[in-house]
């Protein structure tokens, strides 16, 4: 399946007008999101240290000097990249969160959990896996906001393993904080490993929320 951009939080364009300012402007925020979108694709692929400007452009079939007219260094567009990413990948993680049931347990949310982080690192963006493989290579200057995101997402995960903590569901042997690490960690793992011609995605996810909760739950 396709992998999509992600939920952009950029400002969304006014309708079109013919000749009007409203068009130059949609026009300029699909480059923008062209240009996010390909070097997306290329820093999951070649990292920050192998991804070049040319291959961004040719990536979003773009000429290269185009790119300094939205951003004036590759560093910047890189920093909006992951930033963009880690945004949506929380964004996704609440919307998933938040569509299930008052009635839901913390094992429901922990598993609703778990298909959420995968589908969006395995399905939905390239900019997810961009981040996995990039966030810890990045000049502070570059990774800073994206960082502030990925700690709010994990503060996300410490609420849901505390929530089993307090359900008593959570096995006494488990320190909430390594497994919480540990479980995150296996899971970004999948972006390493799994190849869509060797299975379904829906048989990974289910093999993953049998596995986090049984290596949780007493």
């Amino acid at each position: 399946m396709p992998r999509s951009t992600p939920d952009h939080p950029m400002p969304v364009p006014g309708p079109d007008v013919p000749g009007g300012a409203d068009t130059a402007t949609s026009k300029s925020a699909r480059t923008r999101g062209r240009l996010l979108d390909a070097a997306a694709k290329v820093l999951s692929r070649k990292g920050f240290a192998g991804t070049r400007l040319a291959d961004i452009a040719e990536q979003a079939h773009v000429q290269a000097p185009a790119i300094y007219y939205y951003y004036p260094s590759r560093e910047d567009l890189i920093e909006e990249v992951m930033y963009v990413g880690a945004a949506a990948m929380r964004t996704h993680l609440a919307a998933a969160l938040d569509a299930l049931p008052p009635t839901a347990t913390p094992a429901d949310r922990i598993a609703a959990a778990v298909e959420a982080h995968l589908r969006h690192e395995l399905e939905i963006s390239d900019y997810s896996t961009a981040i996995i493989r990039n966030a810890n290579q990045l000049p502070e200057q570059v990774s800073r906001r994206a960082l502030a995101e990925i700690a709010a997402y994990n503060d996300v995960w410490r609420v849901l393993v505390a929530d089993l903590d307090a359900a008593g569901e959570l096995r006494p042997d488990v320190d909430p904080a390594v497994g919480r690490m540990m479980v995150l960690g296996a899971l970004n793992w999948a972006a390493e490993w799994w190849d869509p011609e060797g299975g379904p995605l829906d048989e990974v996810i289910r093999t993953a929320q049998s596995m986090v909760l049984h290596s949780l739950r007493p």
